[in-house]
């Protein structure tokens, strides 16, 4: 049996939508809280959402919120 063998980590996905203010304490505190210190310990993606469009009303940014 080989010593290198892959083990898979279960993943997890978690998709917010925060004020642009809010961003780095958001950061901080899954960073705090997810922090292992072992391979797997996830990763942070940051995008800006242009638009906001609730398809059931046609509400759209703040309204859709």
């Amino acid at each position: 049996e080989s010593e290198n063998q892959l083990k898979f980590i279960p993943k997890v996905s978690i998709e917010l939508l925060v004020e642009d203010e809010k961003v780095e304490s958001l950061v901080e505190a899954v960073c705090a809280a997810a922090r292992t210190g072992l391979i797997g310990d996830g990763k942070i993606f940051i995008s800006a959402i242009t638009e906001v469009i609730r398809v059931r009303t046609g509400e759209r940014d703040d309204e859709a919120l």
